[in-house]
């Protein structure tokens, strides 16, 4: 998978998507996921997408093959993300999804399926995963293509009360407490009234997280600059298998 991506034309994407005027919160310039130049990598960027789909099969490992893992764990999601909007919205319609650190698009992808008739926008503070998933995107032909965004989600630049739905993915756990505030903040702001917003993050009490090995429990901890500010969204009972609160 990354062989294909570094072989593609995604660097020429890279230079249309790109924002050089974007400055980069101090944060974010640390090492993350063991990568010495965090997110703002071609390497990082092209090996997101196995990394991801290898933990969904650690979640779920009786799933066959590794592509039903993040099915499962997915629609889990956004069933819930689902039922929560039908019942606090007033049965408004999702029309504008925002997913804000959307990384290489795994999420904004699965929230365009579920809300077909709605336009998404994946912003995300790093133009190498943006890039990756746009050239993806690029040969599609979505009756109404994802926007994506490079920009920082504590000041994203979006007009107020212009989304339905805004969606935080695992994103909160890699912040420190004043992104997360300033990254809510936002997110409140740019929500229209009666939308959802889906903070989506692990779960200290999920058995995958307790059962892992010493090893890699170490390695967990050493390679996140932030494990303890974890954010935890109330969606009415927590599921292990999504990692949803």
């Amino acid at each position: 998978m990354t062989k294909e991506v570094l072989e593609s034309d995604v660097y020429e994407v890279f230079e249309r998507i790109q924002d050089p005027n974007l400055v980069y919160p101090d944060y974010y310039l640390n090492p993350f996921h063991a990568y010495d130049e965090g997110n703002i990598s071609w390497l990082v960027a092209v090996e997101t997408e196995p990394a991801t789909m290898s933990i969904a099969k650690r979640a779920i490992p009786e799933a066959t093959p590794i592509e039903e893992a993040s099915q499962i764990i997915r629609d889990n999601w956004l069933n819930v993300i689902e039922e929560h909007h039908l019942k606090y919205s007033g049965n408004s319609q999702v029309n504008d999804i925002l997913d804000i650190g959307c990384s290489i698009g795994v999420s904004t992808r699965y929230l365009t399926e579920k809300f077909p008739s709605a336009q998404a926008v994946g912003l995300d503070l790093s133009s190498y995963f943006l890039a990756v998933v746009a050239q993806r995107e690029e040969k599609l032909s979505r009756p109404k293509p994802i926007r994506w965004v490079h920009a920082n989600g504590e000041a994203t630049g979006l007009s107020s009360n212009s989304f339905d739905l805004v969606s935080l993915a695992y994103v909160c756990h890699e912040c420190p407490a004043r992104a997360i505030t300033g990254l809510v903040k936002e997110a409140f702001k740019v929500l229209r009234p009666g939308g959802t917003i889906a903070l989506t993050d692990n779960s200290p009490k999920s058995k995958v997280l307790q059962e892992l090995s010493q090893v890699l429990f170490t390695l967990m901890k050493r390679t996140e600059p932030f494990p303890r500010r974890v954010l935890h969204a109330g969606f009415g009972g927590e599921d292990e298998k999504s990692g949803l609160c």
